[in-house]
């Protein structure tokens, strides 16, 4: 890529920096938290392209609202990927096998419409309804 303009770079870093934020943002106790798993596990199975993945769709949806957290071994090595979702007065939702294909759905309904994806949940403590 070949920057043509200060303006240009300005734009380029302004985007980098709204990145950096969303994977490391403050944490307060009205942002939704993404952790992702990225233990030895997490990183073989394609915990990088998940984590990744949530980070260019948080982006692009322009949720200010919501931090994608790389975090270790979340303990459930055979679902790997994993994700667990933080919604600040909710019980935590952890995410079995998040491929990058079923991070659009996460972000739609459970981030954004509140509805967690009980097809995708490892040990779902909610009621089916």
């Amino acid at each position: 890529m070949k920057i043509k303009s200060l303006k240009e770079l300005r734009k380029i870093r302004k985007e980098s920096i709204d990145k950096i934020n969303l994977r490391c943002g403050e944490t307060d106790g009205d942002k939704i938290e993404i952790l992702v798993g990225m233990a030895t596990c997490g990183i073989s199975a394609g915990a990088r392209e998940t984590l990744n993945e949530f980070v260019e769709e948080i982006a692009r949806e322009k949720l200010d609202n919501v931090n994608v957290i790389p975090v270790g071994c979340i303990g459930y090595c055979h679902s790997e990927p994993t994700v667990q979702v933080n919604i600040p007065g909710q019980r935590p939702v952890v995410y079995g096998n998040v491929t990058k294909d079923k991070v659009h759905a996460i972000v739609e309904k459970h981030i954004k419409e509140g509805k967690p994806l009980l097809n995708l949940t490892i040990d779902v403590d909610f009621e089916r309804a």
